[in-house]
């Protein structure tokens, strides 16, 4: 018995231990250097490259290609985040279980050996009176009296006896099914360990190609295509605003709201990273659920899940604090601010800023605090 508890107790440690290790956020990967590609003069003319051949500057119909393939490819790796934000909330949700479990496993080891000494004790006592069962014990008696007070005592022990074998059987049952449980934990935790990892190489293989394709700009085909990404979210957010929305956006945000939005845009100018929470660094989703933390309102990880389990609203009874969602995959949140528009971590390369509400396209707004 001793020896199975010992077992017992030592791989509820190792499950506690590897839980530990599977649970370990990955490694980070830093972002690959960008190729070197020839520079521009101070007048901005191409610079001769490795070769000595200078290179035509990028049409502008061509660079506006290259913003609408960056755009999905950052697009794409926002996706793939989402993906790795998931597993990573899965996965320490399991990895507390699977340790619940492990202890539940040694405490009712532990319920199972002292009622196996209980059950002991009685056979031992009985072994004391002769090895007679306790209703022949009484019916070789002449006493009246010790038979009437010995039919008592054999009832309560009889009720005592089947109480424990009903405890045993129901702690052996117990801890049956905490075993089964740990061990669709464990396949569960792996599936995730391998879905993160899937997830960590989409982004950034996704990063690594859109950070090649700016490389090879040169400096001022870079400031045109800034441009025009500039003008892109102009135009999206004109038109957005052209819809009259904003004149129905007249609520005042709440209390907690309040101290969402004064926590979020205290972050504005901090890097964005994918898969951070902050405190230096932020994804999307990681500004937004940080945010509500401080706020005193914990929400999902995810943009996808925040779109789930969120209470839904109308745009236009949006108020401070609230979260727009957008894209159809619910790929990126940011949370409005007020004025038409949100704090966000926009993509790798950017800072967390303000920007229009509607320059994304807007699946729909939920109210963390409804």
């Amino acid at each position: 018995m001793a020896a199975g508890k010992r077992s017992l107790i030592a791989t509820a440690v190792t499950v506690v231990c590897a839980v530990t290790v599977l649970a370990a956020p990955g490694t980070a990967f830093a972002s690959p250097s960008p190729t070197p590609s020839p520079g521009t003069s101070a007048s901005g003319a191409p610079v001769p490259g490795p070769s000595g051949a200078t290179r035509a500057p990028v049409p502008s119909k061509d660079l506006e290609d290259v913003r609408q393939r960056l755009e999905k490819l950052y697009h794409d790796a926002a996706v793939a985040t989402d993906a790795y934000n998931a597993a990573e909330e899965q996965s320490k949700q399991q990895s507390a279980q699977i340790v619940a479990l492990a202890k539940k496993i040694v405490e009712g080891q532990r319920r199972l050996d002292q009622l196996k000494d209980r059950a002991g004790a009685a056979a031992r006592a009985q072994y004391r009176t002769g090895g007679l069962p306790p209703e022949a014990q009484l019916v070789l008696s002449d006493d009246p009296q010790q038979f009437l007070d010995g039919t008592g005592r054999l009832l309560q022990g009889q009720r005592a006896t089947k109480g424990l074998i009903g405890e045993m059987t129901r702690t052996q049952a117990d801890l049956k099914q905490y075993a089964a449980d740990a061990s669709e934990r464990w396949r569960r935790l792996e599936a995730n360990r391998k879905a993160k990892e899937a997830a960590k190489k989409e982004i950034t293989g996704q990063i690594a190609e859109a950070e090649k394709l700016e490389s090879q700009l040169e400096a001022r085909e870079k400031a045109r295509l800034a441009e025009l990404e500039r003008q892109a979210a102009l135009k999206a957010q004109t038109a957005w605003l052209d819809t009259g929305i904003l004149k129905d956006v007249k609520t005042e945000a709440s209390a907690q709201g309040k101290q969402a939005v004064s926590f979020a845009t205290a972050q504005i100018g901090k890097p964005y990273e994918w898969g951070a929470e902050g405190p230096a660094t932020f994804d999307c989703s990681g500004l937004t659920s940080q945010a509500w933390a401080h706020a005193g309102r914990p929400i999902p990880r995810t943009s996808q899940e925040q779109w789930r389990q969120l209470k839904h609203v109308d745009v236009k009874d949006m108020r401070p604090g609230d979260l727009i969602i957008y894209f159809g995959d619910a790929s990126h949140v940011g949370m409005y601010v007020g004025d038409g528009t949100i704090v966000h971590a926009p993509r790798p390369g950017r800072t967390v800023t303000l920007t229009g509400a509607g320059t994304m396209p807007i699946l729909g707004v939920v109210r963390p605090d409804a």
